[in-house]
């Protein structure tokens, strides 16, 4: 399976210049394209192939002079830029075919300045040195700060700028799957009921709500007044903006540091898991948007279902519509509280005498209904 590796890196002030000259040549020549291709489209024209888009855009352009400073850039970025242009359209006449599942995708857009951007170099566009450092076409030695080896070389290298001014090296490579020992599986399965009060409610423990964002909040505020109040232009407006993508940057740090260090404790502690299919998206959209955001639920599903296919562990979703909040857990009666009044019973008493934890009887049903739809086939092992 093919994995992203970040690291970090820190080019030098002229490399930055340099950065920032081939991420608008990218973009140019990703808008040039789909300006050739909408021109095409609406004069009734035969598709461009990917072929003749190429020499037209990079090609041709670097020989005109209102393009000709697209040699100072590789062409390897160049290149991979249109690529992406390519990957889009065929993902939007898929979807349009209705080929591609998930939601509809729109036709591309053109490419704006925003303050993340991106350049990709495949094998012949970047070397790395035995010291450690990343040779980039065009650019140099960058220094690399290594968190980890690479477990293989990579096939791609993706340059990140984000809005906060860092930079770092994506980098692409193949790994093979690693299960880990096997669990008795009666002991250590079990069901995860995602929520707001708690952040998670598996066997045995709770995830208190780390809360990222509403800890912030407070700071982000304050920054965003200053940000406001500065003038259009003005280097003080910059420092500013700088000062509230950095707040930004820390909160979503933390936020997936603790969801890759949850998810991984819960593949090494269960042999199976089994979670609870959530419309996140329909659910952000009521009064608890902030909280279910700051949450960031769908993320860490899908951290938790990609470790636990590659370490070998079990792994179930539950329909999104099964009552796992409202079935009594001993006698398996629908009676448990319901609608917007039932989220604030944190716990009630069944017909049969039983009394719920509202989470904890969630958790036992999801993993009762989690090991059923395991055992029919319905998710792999």
């Amino acid at each position: 399976m093919k994995l992203r590796y970040n690291e970090r890196i820190y080019p030098t002030p002229s490399q930055q210049r340099n950065l920032a000259r081939f991420f608008g040549c990218a973009r140019v020549v990703y808008n040039d394209g789909l300006r050739a291709r909408r021109g095409a489209f609406h004069s009734s024209e035969p598709y461009i192939s990917d072929v003749t888009l190429q020499k037209m855009v990079i090609t041709a352009g670097k020989k005109t002079p209102q393009r000709q400073w697209l040699k100072e850039a590789s062409s390897v970025c160049l290149v991979q830029s249109l690529q992406d242009l390519h990957a889009a359209y065929r993902n939007f006449l898929a979807s349009k075919r209705g080929v591609r599942h998930g939601p509809k995708i729109a036709p591309p857009r053109m490419k704006k300045k925003t303050g993340r951007q991106t350049l990709r170099f495949t094998r012949n566009g970047f070397t790395l040195r035995e010291n450690g450092r990343l040779f980039i076409a065009k650019l140099g030695d960058v220094e690399v700060r290594w968190s980890r080896p690479l477990p293989s070389d990579p096939s791609s290298v993706t340059i990140i700028k984000d809005p906060a001014g860092r930079y770092f090296a994506s980098f692409v490579v193949e790994t093979d799957d690693r299960p880990l020992p096997e669990l008795d599986l009666d002991q250590t399965e079990t069901g995860i009921d995602l929520g707001l009060s708690s952040y998670a409610v598996l066997r045995g423990r709770k995830i208190a709500s780390p809360k990222f964002f509403r800890r912030q909040e407070k700071k982000l505020r304050r920054a965003q007044r200053k940000l406001s109040r500065a003038q259009k232009g003005s280097n003080n407006r910059r420092k500013a903006k700088l000062a509230v993508a950095k707040v930004h940057a820390r909160i979503a740090d933390r936020r997936r540091d603790f969801i890759e260090q949850e998810t991984t404790r819960i593949v090494r502690e269960s042999q199976a898991v089994y979670l609870e299919d959530l419309n996140v998206k329909g659910m952000a959209k009521g009064t608890r948007a902030k909280s279910l955001h700051d949450h960031s639920l769908g993320m860490f599903a899908r951290t938790l279902e990609a470790k636990c296919a590659r370490y070998g562990r079990g792994f179930a979703k539950v329909d999104r519509y099964f009552p796992s909040t409202q079935m009594c857990s001993a006698c398996g009666s629908v009676q448990g509280p319901k609608g917007l009044a039932g989220l604030s019973t944190r716990r009630w008493v069944c017909c049969c005498g039983s009394v719920h934890d509202r989470d904890e009887n969630a958790e036992l049903n999801i993993r009762r209904e989690g090991r059923r739809l395991l055992a029919a086939g319905h998710a792999e092992r």
